[in-house]
This record gives structure tokens, C-alpha cells and sequence, in this order.
């Protein structure tokens, strides 16, 4: 199966296609999807796990135990909690948020999807996910997955990025654009 994942490369993609093939074996690729996407979300939330997860200096068996820690308290399966043990016993937590990118990518294309990375100053509401999923769709003309984040940086519009094209709608941009247009 791993032949036929393309893009998976680099030591995330590695893990990720690992990852992939197991939760397809054991038909869990939705749990584990779900999963991946609630780790990610506690990763961006907290300076503190995400510090845990990208520091060195941080024993590995005390990675390993606050992470089973915290995998153990959000519910996750023993198949996403197991491999983010072996994650952290190999010493990769760092990388566990591109691996959580590889793996949405390839069961975006195992499902015959894109995946659209969208930014926006503010949390979507389902609505509004639904409309952006509804206009990729038709622009694409292939089922997009949102993968939805937030920056307030942005101050207010959309950065939305599907392989390597990049709409950027975000007022930060606009604003930036005016002031060099005004030297």
C-alpha cells in the first residue's frame, strides 16, 4: 500500500504512512483522523505541550509519560495512543505535528479529496465551514477536506491553501499591501 501514497516523504511521511497503513488494517481510519485532528488542536492550544512535544532537554520517559498522560485523559484509541508512544520513545515527538499533516494528506488522497489548509482570524462556525467546503468544491471540482485554523493575526478574512496554491484574503495582507503602495 505504501507504493501507492505518493508525497509521503522525509521522516513524517515515514511515520504517517505507517500510521496510515496500521489504521487501515484495522479499519480506524476515521478514529484516527479524528484523533490526529484533536492532538493537533491540544498542540496548538497549549504553549506548555507544545514546549513538552518540541523540547530536547525534556527526559524521554517523562515525554512518554505525560503524553500517555494526556492522550489517556482525551480519549483517544489505543492505536493513536500507541503510536505516539513509539513516537516518543524513537525521540521524534518534535515532528509529530508534520506527521499528523502527511497523515491527513494521504487519507485526503486514499478518499479521493484535497485537503485545504484555511486560516482565518476567528474560530468557523459549522456554517461557514460548510459554505468555504461548498465554494472549494465547485472551484476544485474534487471533494475538499477543510483543515481549519486560527490566526488573529490575520485581523479578519481567509488564507486558504491547497498544494501549492495560496489565496490570501487576510486584511493583515491587504494592510500590508496599502502601506507598501503608499512609499
Amino acid at each position: 500500500m505504501s507504493s501507492d501514497i505518493a508525497g509521503a516523504s522525509g521522516l513524517a511521511g515515514r511515520y504517517a504512512t505507517a500510521l496510515f497503513e496500521l489504521a487501515a488494517a484495522d479499519k480506524q481510519l476515521d478514529t484516527v483522523a479524528q484523533d490526529l485532528a484533536a492532538i493537533r488542536d491540544m498542540v496548538d492550544g497549549s504553549a506548555d505541550l507544545a514546549r513538552l512535544i518540541r523540547s530536547p532537554v525534556i527526559a524521554r520517559d517523562s515525554q512518554i509519560a505525560a503524553m500517555d498522560a494526556i492522550l489517556t485523559k482525551a480519549g483517544v484509541s489505543e492505536l493513536t495512543k500507541h503510536f505516539v508512544g513509539v513516537v516518543a520513545q524513537n525521540r521524534r515527538l518534535f515532528a509529530l505535528t508534520a506527521m499528523i499533516t502527511q497523515f491527513q494528506g494521504i487519507l485526503a488522497q486514499h478518499r479521493g479529496e484535497m485537503t485545504a489548509e484555511v486560516t482565518s482570524a476567528q474560530v468557523l462556525s459549522d456554517k461557514q465551514r460548510q459554505a468555504i467546503e461548498d465554494g472549494l468544491k465547485k472551484a476544485m471540482g474534487a471533494k475538499v477536506a477543510v483543515d481549519a485554523r486560527v490566526d488573529e493575526d490575520l485581523l479578519g478574512g481567509l488564507v486558504v491553501k491547497i498544494g501549492s496554491r495560496m489565496i490570501d484574503s487576510s486584511i493583515k495582507t491587504k494592510l500590508q499591501q496599502l502601506r507598501l503602495s503608499l512609499r
